[in-house]
C-alpha cells in the first residue's frame, strides 16, 4: 500500500504533504527531525490521509494537493479545521 497524507506542525499551524509507502515509518521520521524540510516545525500530528494500491496513483494524489488549489480546498470541506 502508499498512502498520501496531511500532516499539521503543533509549533505553528503549516501542514506539509507527502506519500510513502509505510506512513507509520514516516510520521515518526518527520517527528524526529529526519526531514530537512520539517525539522523546524516538529512535533506534527496525523490529520489526514488516503491509501492506495499504485504508486502512480499516491503519487498522482500528492501533487495534485500540493499543486491545484481546488484539491486543497476540497480536502479542507472534507476535514474542517485541520488545514490552514
Amino acid at each position: 500500500m502508499f498512502y498520501v497524507y496531511v500532516i499539521k506542525s503543533s509549533v505553528d499551524s503549516m501542514t506539509y504533504t507527502g506519500y510513502t509507502n509505510d506512513l507509520k515509518r514516516r510520521f515518526v521520521e518527520h517527528n524526529r527531525g529526519k526531514n530537512v524540510s520539517t525539522r523546524p516545525r516538529s512535533p506534527f500530528t496525523l490529520v489526514y490521509y488516503e491509501a492506495y494500491v499504485s504508486q502512480a496513483d499516491a503519487l498522482r494524489r500528492e501533487k495534485q494537493l500540493k499543486k491545484f488549489a481546488g484539491a486543497r480546498t476540497a480536502l479542507k470541506r472534507r476535514i474542517p479545521g485541520c488545514l490552514r
